[in-house]
């Protein structure tokens, strides 16, 4: 359920059906679309009044305003993507961050922040308990661990997101701590905004990327450069988002539960093409990137849905249930 600086009531009253809505979402910083929440009394509402999750999109308005005005004085209109990083910097993501954490220890709410991306961030999460028992945790998105800075020479507004992709040295620690467990869940934010908004200019240019699709064969990849065990890997991707969030019987292979399955070939290749992306916006940044695995098999509540390039639609999904 999506919070707005006036809809506070109304998410509230998802308190109601505690089994059937994963949680609320709240912007505290702008992203592609209108759902910014910069309003203290609605945050104090939220977070004192929900009984569910609370999943964070930590930005400072502010210190992201008061930079973009410096980067438009210094440059004009003749920003890039490179500027990203700088405008929506490290600051920007820790305030936010601390503020959401300060707000949900005063009323020890559940609180869960979304694509962590700096360095700085990750001194505000513990590894202390174990991830069922935790009132605050963190994610971090794949392309944050695979992207940096270094790579808007070559990508430009194709891996303009929010937070922003930042410097090699938030990569690396993004990875100790995902490993070490003070970041909890891997995640995508797949946002697919089509080829012709992505060639704007950066400040007409939507923040977004589709990553859904690779997102297992990025971290396969991972675990054959010894980043991370593939045990800790289909951890961080299907059974701590099935904790984290109270999933009802998913993100594990037990008698009983729907079977969410993928079956991948460790020993095979894929070469990402125009032929063999299936979004509908028809683009990856990952074109023409070999990935040294490839997914032969996908099982959606039991039923195969894709087997080696050939997708079964005749079942479609169901709702997702919670277990609380």
């Amino acid at each position: 359920m999506g919070v707005s600086n006036d809809n506070a009531e109304e998410v509230l009253r998802t308190n109601e059906k505690k089994d059937r809505v994963c949680g609320v979402k709240i912007f505290m910083g702008s992203s592609t679309g209108n759902m910014l929440v910069d309003n203290f009394v609605t945050l104090n509402k939220i977070f004192s009044g929900t009984e569910l999750l609370i999943a964070t999109h930590c930005e400072d308005e502010k210190i992201i305003r008061d930079n973009m005005e410096q980067f438009k004085r210094n440059k004009g209109d003749n920003l890039t993507a490179a500027d990203h990083p700088l405008i929506r910097n490290e600051e920007a993501c820790f305030e936010s961050s601390f503020t959401a954490i300060q707000l949900a220890k005063k009323y020890d709410s559940r609180l869960h922040i979304l694509h962590i991306s700096t360095e700085k961030e990750l001194q505000l999460f513990s590894n202390m308990l174990p991830l069922a028992e935790k009132r605050i945790t963190a994610e971090v998105c794949v392309h944050h661990l695979w992207f940096s800075a270094d790579d808007y020479a070559q990508y430009g507004n194709l891996i303009k997101c929010n937070p922003a992709i930042k410097a090699p040295k938030h990569r690396e620690a993004l990875w100790k701590a995902l490993n070490d467990d003070r970041t909890d869940i891997i995640a995508t934010d797949h946002a697919p905004h089509t080829w012709d908004e992505k060639q704007q200019a950066y400040l007409q240019s939507p923040s977004g990327v589709p990553l859904v699709q690779h997102s297992v064969l990025m971290m396969l990849e991972a675990v054959k450069q010894g980043r991370m065990t593939i045990e800790k890997m289909v951890a961080k991707m299907s059974h701590a988002p099935a904790i984290c969030f109270q999933i009802k019987e998913r993100g594990y292979v037990r008698e009983g539960y729907f079977a969410d399955v993928v079956i991948a070939d460790l020993n095979a290749a894929t070469k990402v093409s125009k032929e063999n992306i299936y979004y509908h916006c028809g683009w990856s940044p990952f074109e023409g990137q070999t990935f040294n695995s490839a997914i032969t098999h996908t099982f959606v509540n039991g039923h195969l849905a894709y087997e080696n390039g050939v997708f079964n639609e005749s079942e479609r999904g169901r709702r997702i249930t919670f277990a609380r």
